[in-house]
C-alpha cells in the first residue's frame, strides 16, 4: 500500500478557515529542502505557524499551536483551498502532519488531484456547514457513507467520485489501481493482437 487506507476516521477537526490559502503558504518554498515526502510536516503552515522565517518558535497565536489542536487529523479551511502552484510536496506535508481530511467549499483541481493519490480525502461542503461543524468536536468523516457527522447527530452528505474513493478507501496510488486491471488489459492487448498483429511486430 503507497498510502494508508481510509474508511472512516473521528478525529479532532482544525479550523484554519480562509479563503485562497495557496500552496505557498501551507509549505513555503523555503521549506523544502528534498524531493523526498518525508521531513516536510516541520514546515506545515511555516509563514503562520512560527515568530520569524526560518524559525522555530511556535507563534501562539496560531491554531496550530494550540494545544486543543495538537492531536487534529481533520482540517475545516475556506474557498479555493490549494490554489497557486501544483507543488506536490503541500499534499506531503499535510499527510506527514497527520492530517487525513480536509473539509473546505472548494479545492484547487491540482491540489485535490493531490490530496487523492496522498491518502487525504477533500470533502466539499458549504461554507456555513464548515462554520457549523468548526464549533463541535470530535467530527467523523465516513468515506464509506459518503458523510460527514457530529456527535449531536448532525450529518451531511458529500460526493467523491468513484475512482477516487477507490483508491482511498483501499490507499492506492494512480499506478497501483492501473495494476488490479491488469487481466483487463492483457485481455484486451490479446485481442488487439489478433486484429492488428502488425502493432505488436
Amino acid at each position: 500500500m503507497t498510502v494508508q487506507p481510509f474508511d472512516r476516521l473521528t478525529a479532532t477537526a482544525m479550523p484554519l478557515i480562509r479563503d485562497n490559502i495557496d500552496t505557498d503558504a501551507i509549505i513555503p518554498s523555503r521549506e523544502m529542502t528534498s524531493v523526498s515526502k518525508k521531513g516536510l510536516a516541520g514546515g506545515l503552515f511555516a509563514g503562520w505557524r512560527y515568530t520569524a522565517i526560518g524559525g522555530r518558535d511556535p507563534d501562539p497565536a496560531f491554531v496550530m499551536n494550540d494545544p486543543h489542536y495538537a492531536h487534529a487529523r481533520i482540517l475545516l479551511a475556506g474557498r479555493n483551498f490549494g490554489c497557486g502552484s501544483s507543488r506536490e510536496h503541500a499534499a506531503w506535508a499535510l499527510a506527514e502532519y497527520g492530517f487525513r481530511a480536509i473539509l473546505a467549499p472548494s479545492f484547487n483541481p491540482i491540489f485535490r488531484g493531490n490530496c487523492i493519490r496522498n491518502g487525504i480525502v477533500p470533502v466539499e461542503l458549504d461554507a456555513q456547514i464548515i462554520t457549523q461543524i468548526a464549533a463541535a468536536n470530535p467530527v467523523t468523516v465516513d468515506l464509506i457513507a459518503g458523510t460527514v457527522s457530529l456527535p449531536d447527530g448532525s450529518a451531511w452528505p458529500f460526493a467523491l467520485e468513484a475512482e477516487a474513493r477507490e483508491m482511498l478507501v483501499e490507499g492506492l496510488d494512480a499506478i497501483e489501481l492501473t495494476a488490479k486491471r491488469s487481466a483487463d488489459i492483457a485481455a484486451f492487448r490479446a485481442a488487439d493482437a489478433r486484429q492488428r498483429p502488425w502493432i505488436y511486430l
